[in-house]
């Protein structure tokens, strides 16, 4: 049995300000209609052999993850890593939860753009069969260019028809070195994409790191099922060191093959990557959105809503969204987390969150907020309903414009409709609801002296947060 793990964990700051903590890289649409998430949920619903995929994610990105599951009609384990500790313990975790089974495990990020989804297919068909007598087998790509982002596979000696030893693992070189590996044609970029049997994977962390196997194994034991998801014990899983699968295992052992990866594949880690990957016009820009240039070349000038107009720009990139603007030279990009760094330290809320914030039930959007005042945008998903609440420092004022809602306010409990509003003093305990077959929209006002999201107390909710 073919068991997919998909690795959900990353933040994809590189992509900001399109990317954010609370909504990173694998669920943004990198083209139109295109997330990646959904994607590597599509190549691995087209496997031989594959089971219900496994998806390692953590707490904060479990509904987004759900949400697409259930788009697109997948069934798959959810597990929620209390904390990030890289992809070994993710990894480890996945193999311990079918251990008795022992299937071979398809490791892959949830975040890489891959052109040819049956060439990728065909690499797989053809590492499983290795992987099944025991072997360990990585993903290679044929580099096109000397890339300073990406680990790089020695290819050794043929084991195979199209499968060859690993001669050594490398990190990501400096440029001259990477020039070296292109020009020499003995390399390849680390897919970071992974087959082994889990009690092979399980027996080399016993030898090379015990102690992610141990407090792996404990946090498996100690997990529980929440709603559709699975969580890990918290005291175990924290306890565990974080650790590559590279680093704790394959750089450790003999026998790993490769398998060259002929699909067309990227990582996105950068705004000039996705520059690479889309349509370009005859000046070599790549456009999307409400967007005009003139006189500009080599860029890639993307737009949330507003239009953006670039004048005389060569090799630049130009993101906007509602709250945020981003430019900088192509050449400039690898000092990104520079950026996220002092923005960070500022407190700046626009690394955190987008204006429109998912949640299980549906979306809101904040559409302006002042010192005692904001004013909302929600949308509720046909039978969905939030939790019951109540709030110490501000009051509320709802008015329905689409659909039909059904509100819990203090004592009282009615059904309002389209241009009817109700008003919600401070402390009073109340509830919304979407009993209709078309998404609920409404207005929200917010009064009061703190208007923070934290000033809510849960008294009840369907989704246990």
């Amino acid at each position: 049995m073919l068991q997919p793990v998909i690795l959900c964990g990353g933040k994809g700051t590189r992509l900001w300000p399109l990317s954010r903590t609370l909504y990173p890289k694998q669920f943004i649409e990198v083209s139109e209609g295109r997330i990646l998430f959904a994607d590597v949920l599509e190549r691995c619903q087209g496997m031989t052999e594959a089971a219900a995929p496994i998806i390692v994610c953590n707490d904060e990105h479990r509904f987004l993850v759900a949400e697409q599951l259930r788009k697109h009609g997948i069934e798959g384990r959810l597990v929620l890593e209390p904390c990030g500790r890289n992809t070994a313990p993710a990894a480890a975790v996945s193999a311990l939860m079918d251990v008795d089974k022992d299937p071979v495990l398809l490791v892959t990020p949830a975040d890489h753009y891959i052109v040819d989804p049956a060439a990728f297919a065909q690499a797989v068909e053809t590492g499983y069969e290795r992987a099944r007598q025991g072997r360990f087998v990585c993903f290679g790509v044929e580099p096109d260019h000397p890339h300073t982002g990406y680990g790089y596979i020695h290819r050794g000696e043929t084991a195979s028809q199209d499968v060859f030893a690993v001669g050594r693992f490398v990190e990501k070189p400096v440029l001259s070195v990477a020039e070296q590996f292109v020009s020499s044609g003995e390399y390849f970029w680390n897919s970071g994409i992974f087959l082994f049997r889990a009690s092979r994977f399980l027996e080399e962390l016993e030898k090379y790191a015990p102690e992610i196997l141990e407090q792996c194994r404990e946090a498996v034991d100690g997990s529980y099922r929440d709603l559709d998801f699975i969580r890990l014990a918290e005291d175990a899983f924290t306890r565990c060191p974080s650790d590559s699968i590279d680093y704790a295992v394959m750089e450790n052992i003999s026998d790993i093959e490769v398998v060259p990866l002929e699909t067309g594949w990227c990582d996105l880690g950068s705004w000039k990557s996705l520059h690479d990957m889309h349509s370009q016009d005859e000046a070599g820009n790549s456009l999307l959105g409400d967007v005009m240039v003139e006189d500009s070349r080599n860029c890639y000038v993307r737009s949330s809503g507003r239009l953006v107009v670039a004048l005389g720009l060569d090799d630049v990139t130009v993101v906007e969204t509602p709250d945020a603007v981003f430019v900088a030279p192509h050449e400039k990009l690898d000092n990104m987390k520079k950026v996220i760094d002092r923005l960070q330290q500022a407190g700046r809320s626009e690394t955190e969150a987008h204006k429109t914030v998912y949640r299980p039930w549906g979306s809101f959007e904040s559409i302006t907020v002042d010192e005692r005042f904001q004013v909302k945008r929600i949308v509720v998903k046909p039978g969905e309903v939030l939790s019951l609440q109540k709030h110490f420092h501000r009051a509320e004022h709802w008015v329905v414009v689409k659909g039909t809602a059904r509100i819990i306010n203090g004592d009282e409990e009615f059904v309002l409709s389209e241009d009817q509003s109700t008003y919600i003093p401070l402390g009073n305990v109340h509830r919304l609801e979407n009993p209709g077959k078309i998404p609920l929209e409404l207005i929200e006002v917010q009064t009061g002296s703190y208007l923070g999201e934290d000033d809510i107390v849960r008294l009840e909710d369907k989704y246990k947060r």
